[in-house]
């Protein structure tokens, strides 16, 4: 099976790469917001003589054809078909041989329906696992081959997740037992757990894995065994393997901080962390998290660098291993704090819905409920408040700084979106609608409305060749900042794609130049 792209008619846009002696011109066909997608087909093609079969996949034909599989049987595909708007998915059993196509289940939603990758069809019997938010939370359902809903597998207010963006939720299925094993926040939302359901839907989940934090499980074929990568905020990565009953039979990488481990001169600097909850406007519980340096004093009073990404599934706020830039920042005297916003994902849908056709409000809304919480705290010098952000974290530090200028003392954007008509129609519009049918939104979501109230020091930082968020949403708003006759820093970065602090020598530079930045204006 095999798809067929047609890119004709997306249009072509150029795109610029910026280097130290050059620059580049791609002709490049982007779908930006709002505009055609390319055309697919899906086809069967014959291994013995190479006949191609098209299937049909509907009469729309502008839609998305995201997850195609095979069914056991080997001779029928399911399919996955998205509605442009991405609020209906459909699972279509298409027959290779006859074409013949039947829909098996349809989820619609008032917002959005997310992509996953959890169907999983059993072997011993004719029947399916899938996943649906359709309660508010994401949960499985047991479905027969024929579209027949026999139950589902889980429930309550807490979802079944992946615990690595490269692993499924669905860990192993064991149907001689009628258990099926999987990742999610049963516990806390802050951290990732191995489960054991049951495929005939009679008890709550089982917790498998030890100790609290964070878990990503990989199962061998029989079920037996599975290697864990866990870690937390006081444990480092460490690899082991166990028995399915969680039982751990030896460590891979243990990974003990002693005397021999390269990071052990840092470990008597690691700032304390504490988590802790606010309430959103809505009622919603917001999670914190919030590091302060080891020598704390609780009686000075210290600046703060509130580090934000907001955007759609980005949760930041977990019992997780760190030692970078947040470690650094704290290890120079600041206390550092992270707030995950509404719509930040793992929390159900309507956690969610509130950006729905409107980003950068609610997530604003929520960010100044943190800083309101900081500037009620005896240590935090309510004038010393700076925001750090990169990629939509960028875009939120603008939207923050410009829509309540008064919040934070500076701020730093990395490669920002600020126009939403820039970006891509897959993401863009599945929170955004087009710029056709929701014109208003897309005004209200842009940086240019509001350049005007921006009254304190920003740096903007951009790769020069970055072919995700194109440099071209900093030029924009550069220009729209000097029409406006304001003062800003920028520092960009020739030849450098979007994830260039990850790369050695221009994330040491960039974050060098992110704490001087800070310790210019918060010190």
């Amino acid at each position: 099976a095999f798809m067929q792209v047609d890119e004709s008619p997306v249009k072509v846009v150029q795109r610029f790469e910026v280097y130290a002696e050059d620059f580049k011109v791609y002709d490049q066909r982007y779908p930006e917001a709002g505009t055609p997608n390319v055309s697919v087909r899906l086809g069967v093609v014959a291994l013995e003589d190479a006949s191609v079969r098209w299937l049909d996949t509907g009469d729309d034909p502008d839609v998305y054809l995201p997850r195609v599989g095979w069914f056991p049987d080997s001779r029928q595909l399911a399919v996955q078909r998205q509605a442009r708007d991405q609020q209906t998915l459909e699972l279509l059993r298409i027959d290779t041989r006859t074409g013949d196509s039947k829909r098996l289940l349809t989820e619609r939603s008032d917002t959005w329906i997310g992509l996953h990758n959890e169907l999983v069809f059993l072997k011993e019997t004719p029947q399916f696992i899938w996943a649906s938010s359709r309660s508010g939370y994401k949960h499985l359902y047991l479905y027969d081959n024929d579209g027949t809903l026999i139950r589902p597998l889980s429930e309550g207010s807490w979802e079944v997740v992946h615990g690595s963006r490269r692993q499924n939720a669905v860990l192993h299925v064991n149907e001689k037992d009628g258990t099926v094993y999987v990742t999610g926040t049963f516990d806390s939302p802050l951290e990732r757990h191995v489960y054991t359901l049951s495929l005939a839907g009679s008890r709550p989940p089982r917790r498998v894995s030890e100790p609290s934090g964070w878990h990503h499980a990989t199962f061998a074929d029989s079920g037996e065994f599975y290697i864990d990568t866990f870690h937390s905020v006081s444990t480092p990565p460490q690899v082991s393997v166990h028995r399915n009953d969680g039982r751990r039979l030896t460590f891979i990488e243990e990974n003990v901080l002693d005397e021999s481990h390269p990071y052990y001169p840092y470990v008597a600097s690691r700032p304390e962390t504490r988590f802790g909850t606010l309430e959103a406007a809505d009622g919603q519980t917001l999670h914190y998290r919030l590091r302060t340096p080891a020598d704390f004093d609780p009686a000075a009073r210290h600046p703060v660098i509130v580090f934000v990404y907001g955007g759609p599934g980005g949760q930041r706020v977990r019992n997780t291993w760190s030692a970078g830039f947040a470690e650094v920042l704290t290890a120079n005297g600041y206390v550092v704090f992270s707030l995950d916003n509404r719509g930040t994902g793992n929390r159900g849908v309507a956690f969610d819905a509130p950006i729905y056709r409107r980003l950068g409000h609610i997530e604003v809304a929520d960010q100044i409920t943190g800083v309101e919480y900081l500037k009620s705290l005896d240590y935090v010098d309510p004038e010393r408040i700076g925001l750090f952000g990169w990629s939509y974290g960028g875009y939120m530090v603008l939207m923050t700084m410009m829509q309540e200028p008064d919040a934070f003392a500076a701020g730093v954007s990395g490669a920002p979106v600020t126009d939403w008509t820039l970006y891509d129609t897959h993401y863009t519009e599945r929170y955004m609608g087009t710029p056709q049918n929701n014109a208003e939104g897309y005004e209200a979501a842009s940086t240019f409305p509001y350049v005007e109230q921006l009254d304190r020091p920003l740096l903007v930082m951009h790769g020069m060749a970055d072919d995700n968020v194109l440099f071209t949403n900093s030029t924009k708003l550069f220009k729209a900042l000097q029409d406006s006759g304001k003062n800003f820093d920028v520092m960009a970065y020739p030849g450098s794609k979007h994830a260039l602090l990850r790369v050695p020598s221009t994330g040491r530079h960039g974050y060098a130049k992110i704490l001087r930045f800070f310790d210019t204006h918060l010190k």
